[in-house]
């Protein structure tokens, strides 16, 4: 090929070739300071966006997890904050039945005292019947209400927190005297101290639950956090990196363009050796 050509100009097609390449890179370097990332889509990393993509997935899906825990955490907590006041409600019921045991006490003053007792006592169901959170309790009148959070992303396993019935008719305080008007004998004294006990350990069984859905939301946030930052490494751009190659691409642009306007005069020059 003619080093001299009015035809092809090879020079002219070389730096249009290094201004092109240039333009291109000032481009994706220019989208990564304006996006702040590296990878923005599967064109850019294919390998890297993916793994990116399903980790955002996994981060998603974790925050239903996080939602159930919470959900969860609220049904329990309603229901400990309403066994805390049977617990009171069973205290002050032991302390009327232990004054309505003494013997010296005339009809009047037990009636009052029964009066009291049969007051506590139906406080305790309108208690437990209430303690509830999105329309489930824990600790009401049957055997219904439970809490299965989600503890993954996959569904596949559960904190469980089940239900105790801690009203009057349950397995715990069934043995309750209905009223004081009968004389009290330590048998009853005996099951208001088994109510009271067993009440104390349901208690101690929720707050369990509770303190595990806790400990597995921060678990959960935690996790969230480390997946956000492991997703930033993968596609995050390294903004001052970035900005001192855009400095650079901008003299590399100026040159190749002086560069290409040489190279386009070079046929030009040729006419002056036609010339007399």
């Amino acid at each position: 090929m003619a080093l001299n050509s009015i035809n092809t100009n090879v020079g002219a097609m070389q730096a249009l070739q290094a201004l092109t390449a240039i333009n291109r890179d000032l481009a994706t370097t220019q989208n990564r300071i304006s996006t702040g990332k590296k990878v923005n889509s599967a064109k850019d990393d294919g390998a890297t966006w993916a793994i990116a993509q399903t980790q955002r997935s996994e981060m998603h899906a974790l925050d239903a997890v996080t939602a159930s825990l919470q959900r969860g955490s609220s049904i329990v907590d309603i229901a400990v904050a309403g066994g805390e006041t049977i617990s009171d409600l069973l205290n002050q019921m032991k302390e009327k039945a232990l004054a309505a045991a003494d013997p010296s006490l005339d009809s009047n003053a037990r009636a009052a005292l029964s009066s009291d007792y049969v007051a506590l006592r139906k406080q305790i169901d309108i208690a437990a019947n209430n303690a509830s959170f999105n329309g489930i309790s824990l600790i009401s009148a049957g055997s219904s209400g439970q809490v299965r959070a989600l503890a993954n992303s996959n569904a596949s396993s559960t904190i469980d927190v089940d239900h105790i019935d801690l009203s009057t008719g349950g397995a715990l305080l069934s043995g309750l005297p209905a009223d004081l008007t009968a004389s009290i004998s330590s048998a009853n004294l005996t099951s208001l101290t088994n109510a009271i006990t067993g009440v104390n350990g349901a208690l101690a069984k929720l707050g369990t639950g509770s303190k595990a859905l806790d400990l597995h939301t921060t678990f959960v946030g935690k996790l969230q956090d480390t997946m956000e930052e492991s997703i930033g490494r993968l596609v995050d751009a390294d903004m001052a990196r970035e900005s001192t190659k855009l400095a650079a691409l901008k003299v590399q642009q100026q040159l190749a363009i002086q560069a290409l306007s040489i190279a386009n005069q070079a046929p030009s020059l040729l006419l002056q050796l036609f010339r007399n």
